[in-house]
């Protein structure tokens, strides 16, 4: 079973590369959860990799345009890490958003059970 500190390695070899549903498919466990800021204009909360799997997809759907993204290196502490990350896309329905975050993941049996969203 891989420590908070591998799978955060695996993941920013993963998400280096964009592969963030392969992420998803490796790592999150079956009960995950994704929170986003109670306020956001464009996510909400999921629970269960089925419906944290379609929340993402129908976020990748609305992308018009991916003019620049960017994720730094994971910093782990304990059974949590973060990343930051930056985007610069265009979303159907809000237009041209540049969108700076920290996302924070929780790990637990070797597993990601939950992604929280700050921005």
């Amino acid at each position: 079973m891989k420590n908070t500190q591998e799978i955060a390695a695996r993941f920013n070899e993963l998400a280096q590369q964009e592969k963030w549903f392969e992420i998803q498919d490796e790592f999150f466990a079956d009960n995950v959860r994704s929170i986003d800021p109670p306020d956001s204009p464009y996510f909400g909360y999921a629970e269960g990799k089925s419906s944290v799997r379609k929340k993402g997809e129908d976020f990748v759907k609305r992308i018009e345009g991916l003019h620049s993204a960017h994720t730094s290196e994971p910093v782990v502490s304990g059974n949590h890490f973060a990343v930051g990350r930056a985007l610069d896309i265009t979303v159907q329905g809000h237009g041209r958003i540049q969108m700076n975050q920290i996302m924070l993941y929780e790990v637990k049996d070797g597993q990601i059970v939950s992604e929280q969203f700050f921005y």
